[in-house]
């Protein structure tokens, strides 16, 4: 897995941050919840306790409750803004 970091270095849970995400398919785990944004191009996202994969494209927000994790593919280099509560 390749994820860049674009802002906030200090990297504390409570701060924003701009990421880039590889082509592949990935599982994260939550310790908060997160609100995800995609600012360019697109992640297919499956949500905890849920069977389906729903698209998101630029623009377009998703949101992760605490202490889950999630399931999230893509095709192509997409970037996206998480901030969490």
């Amino acid at each position: 897995m390749e994820c860049r970091i674009n802002k906030c270095p200090e990297l504390t849970s409570a701060c924003p941050r701009n990421l880039v995400i590889s082509p592949g398919e990935y599982e994260f785990g939550t310790s908060q919840k997160e609100m995800m944004t995609v600012v360019s191009g697109a992640l297919t996202v499956q949500l905890p306790g849920s069977k389906s994969w729903v698209r998101y494209d630029a623009g377009k927000a998703f949101e992760v409750a605490a202490n889950t994790s999630f399931k999230v593919k893509t095709e192509l280099d997409t970037a996206y803004f998480c901030t969490y509560e």
